[in-house]
């Protein structure tokens, strides 16, 4: 029997369930997730999203093990800039990050303060370090990657492959968020 963990906004509104594991959970240190944690955590009552390393967490599930159940109305996207490839769908009922979605591709990569307290996976790896300010320092529990590396891809081809190559469209986002 597969495992399935409901998630949720922090104010209750919005709920959610993934199903089975993840195809990993990391921190990111790109320089487009630590602007966007920035501006995200200064939202009225918003969680604090970025680590103390500066890099945010998130946990990677196909988009087909992700549904859903409600709340969805509160969902609003924020993008850097018009044109960016990737968007972050927030719960606008208590500005709780959601996750992000690269455009195009197969999964979602849903933000850490979803889980409650003492039940968010493992983290795994750490992935962009190369972006993050010089003299900056992290922990050597995890692998610390400069950039993505080969076996976060290998993760993410073997789940679009288990997928049948399927790149579900999320059509529940209602509207854009200015930040």
């Amino acid at each position: 029997m597969t495992q399935t963990t409901r998630l949720g906004c922090a104010c209750g509104q919005v709920h959610l369930e993934v199903e089975g594991a993840p195809i990993v959970s990391t921190e990111c240190c790109c320089n487009s997730c630590r602007a966007a944690g920035a501006r995200i955590q200064t939202l009225p009552s918003a969680p604090r999203i970025l680590e103390t390393t500066g890099a945010t967490r998130f946990v990677l599930y196909r988009k087909d093990r992700v549904r859903f159940l409600a709340g969805t109305e509160h969902f609003k996207e924020f993008r850097l800039t018009p044109e960016a490839k990737t968007r972050r769908v927030v719960a606008t009922c208590c500005n709780t990050p959601v996750f992000l979605e690269f455009q195009g591709g197969h999964w979602l990569s849903l933000y850490g303060c979803l889980w409650p307290a003492g039940t968010l996976p493992p983290l795994q790896l750490r992935t962009m370090t190369e972006d993050l300010p010089p003299g900056s320092t992290l922990p050597d529990d995890i692998p610390n990657g400069k950039r993505q590396s080969v076996s976060f891809f290998a993760k993410l081809l073997g789940a679009w492959i288990a997928m049948g190559f399927r790149s579900p469209k999320i059509t529940c986002v209602n509207g854009k968020l200015q930040l």
